[in-house]
C-alpha cells in the first residue's frame, strides 16, 4: 500500500466517524442547483510524507498528475493569474470575463520585494537563499496577503509553504486552510511533492520530508457516499518517480520534465460536483 493511500484511508475514516458536520451553519459554498454545500469536518490535521522513500500519489483512484504539475507551473514558474495559461479547465468558475482570477495565487509570487541582497518576488527569493543561505529559517513564501483578498476570485486555500534545508534533504511544510478531501487532497499533495523534487534539484539538495498541515479537512455531504466507495479499494503499490537530471534551472522545467513509471490505479468512472 502506498503512504498516500494509507494517509487518506486514514485521514478520511477519521472524518467520517469523528468528523463534525457544519449543518447549523449558514455556509458560502453552494452546488449547482443553489443548494448549501455542507461539509463534516476534521481540524488541525498534519500528514508527513517522506519523499526519499516514495512518491506520494493515490492508487485507490486516479490523479491526473501532469494536469495537477501543469497547474503548479501556472502558479510558481509563470507566476500567471490568467486560465488562458493553463491547459486545464479547473479555474474557470473562478475567473472573469477577461480570464483573471485577479490577485490571487501566481500573482502574489509574483510581486518582487526588495532585500539587501537586491530585488526578488517570493520564488527567486527561495531559490536564492537555498543556494546561498541554506541555514535559514526564514525561507518561506505566503499567498495569503490581506490587503488583496478583496480583488482575488478565490481566497488562497493552499497559502504558504516553509522550506527548511536539514543536513543535505529539502523538507517543507504545506499550510492549507481548506481542503476538499476528495476533489483535491492527492492533488495538491502531488503538486508541492513535485515542488520540493524541483527545488531540491536546482539547490544541490535531495529530497527530504513533506509535511501537510490542513486547517479544516473536510467532505462534502454529496461527497460522502463516494469517498466510502473508493475506500472499499484495493490499495496497490506506489509508482517510480523521476525529474529529468540534467534541469538544474527552475524556470526550465516543464511537465515532461518528470515521470511516474509503473503508476496502477483503481478506476473510478462516477462524476464528482464541484462546490463553488
Amino acid at each position: 500500500m502506498s503512504m498516500a493511500d494509507r494517509i487518506f484511508i486514514s485521514n478520511c475514516r477519521d472524518i467520517l466517524s469523528t468528523g463534525v458536520w457544519d449543518t447549523n451553519f449558514e455556509v458560502r459554498p453552494r452546488w449547482a442547483d443553489g443548494s448549501p454545500a455542507h461539509t463534516i469536518k476534521k481540524f488541525g490535521i498534519v500528514n508527513r510524507y517522506d519523499l526519499s522513500k516514495e512518491f506520494p500519489i493515490l492508487t485507490l483512484r486516479r490523479t491526473y498528475w501532469k494536469s495537477a504539475v501543469d497547474e503548479l507551473l501556472w502558479i510558481w514558474q509563470k507566476k500567471s493569474n490568467n486560465i488562458k495559461d493553463l491547459k486545464g479547465h479547473i479555474w474557470d468558475s473562478w475567473a472573469d470575463e477577461n480570464g483573471s482570477i485577479g490577485k490571487a495565487y501566481g500573482y502574489q509570487l509574483g510581486i518582487k520585494h526588495k532585500y539587501p541582497e537586491g530585488e526578488f518576488d517570493q520564488v527567486d527569493r527561495v531559490i536564492y537563499d537555498l543556494k546561498h543561505n541554506p541555514a535559514s529559517r526564514r525561507i518561506l513564501t505566503n499567498l495569503y496577503n490581506f490587503e488583496d483578498l478583496h480583488e482575488m476570485g478565490l481566497y488562497p486555500c493552499a497559502y504558504s509553504v516553509t522550506f527548511n534545508v536539514s543536513g543535505d534533504k529539502l523538507n517543507a511544510i504545506l499550510n492549507q486552510r481548506s481542503q476538499d478531501m476528495l476533489t483535491a487532497s492527492n492533488w495538491n499533495v502531488v503538486q508541492y511533492a513535485v515542488l520540493v523534487h524541483m527545488m531540491a534539484q536546482v539547490a544541490g539538495l535531495k529530497v527530504g520530508e513533506l509535511v501537510h498541515v490542513i486547517a479544516d479537512a473536510h467532505i462534502y455531504d454529496r461527497h460522502v457516499a463516494l469517498v466510502k466507495k473508493i475506500l472499499r479499494n484495493e490499495p496497490l503499490e506506489a509508482p517510480k518517480f523521476t525529474v529529468d537530471p540534467e534541469v538544474t534551472d527552475f524556470y526550465a522545467f516543464t511537465r515532461d520534465s518528470f515521470k511516474v513509471e509503473g503508476y496502477k490505479y483503481s478506476e473510478f468512472t462516477d462524476t464528482i460536483p464541484v462546490a463553488i
